[in-house]
């Protein structure tokens, strides 16, 4: 690993170069950090525990591609802290980009669109914000994704490099 690069963007940046796909930012299986923000649009249909199932789902995934992208790290020669950099990196992009800030997001979605369906029969106001935060999952993805690096960007990799 070079030492001129910033072990917390060595991962992304490697991958960019040789044109490897980053199977979880990448790929469908990005959704999988997504699974929380079905939960929550489907939050007024199913009980709580399956909302709750959700998150851990999606904290599953990501604590998957932690693992994966310090494991990466690691079998590359990287030395301890590059690795623990790394992997704080992800951990911290993923939980914001993948969980908190979409199920945020998609909470109030739903819950502005039942605010405005309230006089609406009982299946509209059940159904339809369902629906429409379903719908809203595709239109939030890239946007949060690249909110999330600029922050990080701005705070957090500033303090680590």
């Amino acid at each position: 690993m070079a030492t001129d690069t910033p072990p917390t963007t060595s991962v992304v940046e490697a991958t960019s170069e040789k044109k490897d796909v980053d199977i979880y930012r990448d790929t469908f299986i990005r959704y999988m950090g997504y699974s929380n923000e079905v939960g929550e649009a489907f939050r007024p249909l199913v009980p709580k525990s399956i909302v709750a199932a959700s998150y851990g789902m999606a904290i599953g995934y990501v604590c998957t591609d932690t693992f994966d992208k310090s494991l990466r790290q690691r079998m590359a020669g990287a030395t301890d802290r590059e690795v623990a950099l790394v992997g704080a990196d992800v951990f911290t992009w993923q939980m914001f980009a993948s969980v908190i800030i979409p199920g945020l997001t998609i909470n109030r979605i739903t819950a502005a669109s039942r605010m405005l369906l309230r006089n609406s029969p009982g299946f509209v106001l059940k159904t339809v914000p369902t629906i429409i935060g379903l719908a809203s999952i595709p239109l939030i993805v890239h946007p949060i994704d690249k909110l999330v690096d600029h922050l990080m960007d701005a705070t957090y990799r500033k303090v680590v490099q």
